[in-house]
């Protein structure tokens, strides 16, 4: 990552108490990707709406391959507030990423998330920041599902529903830590800087509000409507990639805790008897024998179930072994699996006169707990790190 941080100007500094007015200070992060033709247009509408006695920092975080930067630089020159860039070559974590980059170097009251693409009116951005001081809120957010709220900037019925589909999806997965937010696929929205946690936070795409509100748990959340802007320059960024980065996101948040990741790698394994079962009746069709052929179906629903859980279960945790190190552990636990679970029925009706279909049925649900366990501790726990050399004195 390289730093680009400038400002023309000092940092405004807070006046005198007006009555009624906004106290406190802002840092206002605009994460950007190719928006040469929108900066000066949003800095200028800024400059309108922010109230002159708001200390207010602009945070440009850019992830650009065109002059965003220089764009910015030149607009920044006709505004008293500061106005800052940091320039990123590698953009982890997306969109996401860079709010988070952005949330790291802020140390104001409150910081505002928005777009730089003007389909965020910047005159809310005040509105959004008296909203939480008026009733106390941690998090407000800019709806586009309350009274007064409209998504008419989303281009196309395709959008709507994908934008709705994906509003019930997350509001289902994660009812508590939603509740109260009747858009949590917003990008505009306000946070007290003291409930934020950097370092709780692993963003994967754009839906950086789903995150936070998840990871960080806010108390009180209010919500301020607002209309959904048509672009004003560029194109959207929106791609069926960034659907899937999504869809990833969204079991990434949901596989958080042990139980959850549990229930998944329940899941994704009983998915793994479609591919196990298909390669079998390839395998025999084709003239091998059974016993062969189950042997090397099992591989099949094997390379299925970590394929999956590599994307969905343990995503963040791959950085820790080479991939050739993980699929190796996994397959020999999983056809392990097989080995434990006979010696174990015969254990169960033997030593404990069980008959053989609830034997069974126990021996695998022990099987797979052990599993689950052995998976996370054998292949995806970050290794111990060297103790360090103890040096003698002469």
């Amino acid at each position: 990552m390289t730093e680009d941080l400038w400002s023309p100007h000092a940092p405004v500094e807070a006046g005198p108490a007006v009555p009624g007015a906004l106290t406190g200070s802002v840092t206002l992060i605009i994460p950007t990707f190719n928006e040469s033709g929108n900066v000066a247009e949003l800095l200028r509408r800024l400059g309108a709406a922010l109230p002159e006695h708001l200390p207010c920092e602009v945070l440009f975080v850019d992830d650009s391959t065109d002059d965003t930067p220089a764009a910015i630089e030149k607009a920044a020159a006709d505004h008293p507030f500061r106005i800052s860039v940091l320039h990123r070559e590698v953009a982890d974590g997306g969109l996401g990423g860079a709010v988070v980059e952005g949330i790291r170097r802020a140390d104001t009251d409150w910081i505002v998330v928005m777009d730089a693409d003007l389909q965020h009116p910047p005159h809310l951005v005040p509105e959004l920041v008296g909203e939480g001081m008026r009733t106390g809120a941690d998090l407000v957010v800019a709806s586009r599902y309350i009274s007064g709220g409209s998504r008419a900037g989303l281009a196309g019925s395709y959008r709507i529903a994908v934008s709705r589909g994906a509003t019930w999806l997350t509001k289902g997965l994660f009812p508590r830590a939603l509740r109260g937010i009747s858009d949590p696929m917003s990008g505009f929205f306000a946070m007290r800087r003291s409930v934020v946690t950097a370092d709780a936070l692993k963003p994967l795409g754009y839906k950086i509000l789903l995150e936070l509100a998840v990871r960080c748990r806010p108390g009180k959340v209010a919500e301020v409507p607002f209309v959904f802007q048509d672009r004003y320059s560029g194109e959207s960024k929106s791609t069926a990639r960034e659907g899937m980065r999504f869809l990833a996101h969204l079991a990434s948040l949901r596989s958080a805790t042990p139980l959850a990741r549990m229930i998944g790698f329940g899941l994704i394994g009983l998915s793994g008897f479609v591919p196990n079962l298909a390669a079998l009746w390839l395998l025999t069709q084709g003239g091998m024998h059974y016993l062969p052929a189950e042997i090397l179906a099992n591989q099949a629903g094997v390379l299925w179930n970590f394929v999956l859980i590599e994307a969905l279960l343990f995503r963040d945790r791959r950085l820790h072994r080479h991939w050739a190190d993980r699929i190796g552990r996994f397959a020999l636990l999983a056809n392990a699996d097989l080995l434990l679970r006979i010696p174990l029925i015969a254990v169960f009706v033997a030593k404990f006169g069980m008959a053989v279909l609830p034997a069974t049925a126990l021996a695998l649900v022990t099987t797979f707990v052990l599993r689950f366990a052995a998976t996370e501790a054998l292949v995806y726990l970050p290794r111990k790190a060297p103790k360090p050399e103890r040096t003698t004195r002469s």
